[in-house]
């Protein structure tokens, strides 16, 4: 297939392989040259099932941690079961934020900035995604630029939301990651949130990893 990358190719980010088709135990042969970030927490192999009409559909998936792969420095050599993938439990990395409330002369405001995310789930067949954030705050949005084919994208952008007399403490802010896509509906990628009553005593400055959605059975709590 002329899609895709040569062997031995050297890769940024990431790489597929030549599609065996008709088959139930592809035999690939294949070797390339990875070149991972170094701020990388997770190695992911996707099997993917090709169509000629619309999205691949993903097989299942194995994820190799940074320690894991430093634990063996001969190298992994061994099968390994695949695991099924849930679009919405594929979430991983970590996304830097700065979250106060300011009291301003005639109003108060929740400035959110959103400084920038690393090691997030790759949608694109690319092995990347189109990233941008998303703040959710007492019904209102705002949303960050899209920064194309990257897992590791870098925002710095300031959102702000005036807070009116009296909101509710218990109200809670939601940032949300999620990939762009052109055709169809757009990728979840994780989501961190904060009470109003906790960035009223303090700031919320730093890395925070992002989380799935919570399910409905799920205490919350």
């Amino acid at each position: 297939d002329n899609r895709h990358t040569p062997a031995h190719a050297p890769l940024a980010v990431g790489l597929e392989t030549a599609t065996v088709w008709k088959n139930l135990n592809p035999f690939w042969g294949e070797e390339y040259t990875l070149h991972l970030p170094m701020g990388f927490h997770n190695l992911a192999f996707y099997v993917l099932d090709e169509d000629t009409i619309g999205h691949d559909d993903i097989i299942g998936k194995i994820s190799l941690s940074k320690e894991l792969i430093s634990s063996h420095p001969r190298g992994i050599d061994s099968w390994l079961n695949l695991c099924h993938v849930d679009p919405n439990e594929e979430v991983q990395g970590e996304i830097s934020l700065e979250l106060q409330v300011l009291e301003e002369v005639h109003r108060r405001v929740l400035r959110c900035h959103i400084v920038e995310a690393r090691d997030l789930a790759p949608r694109d067949i690319s092995g990347t995604s189109d990233p941008f954030a998303r703040v959710l705050w007492n019904g209102h949005t705002l949303e960050t630029a899209i920064i194309k084919k990257t897992r590791f994208p870098h925002w710095d952008e300031v959102l702000e939301f005036d807070l009116e007399e009296g909101a509710a403490a218990a109200l809670s802010l939601s940032v949300e990651v999620w990939d762009w896509d052109m055709v169809g509906k757009n990728d979840f990628l994780g989501q961190v949130e904060f009470s109003l009553d906790a960035l009223q005593k303090a700031p919320a400055k730093g890395w925070f990893r992002l989380l799935p959605f919570p399910s409905e059975d799920e205490d919350t709590g």
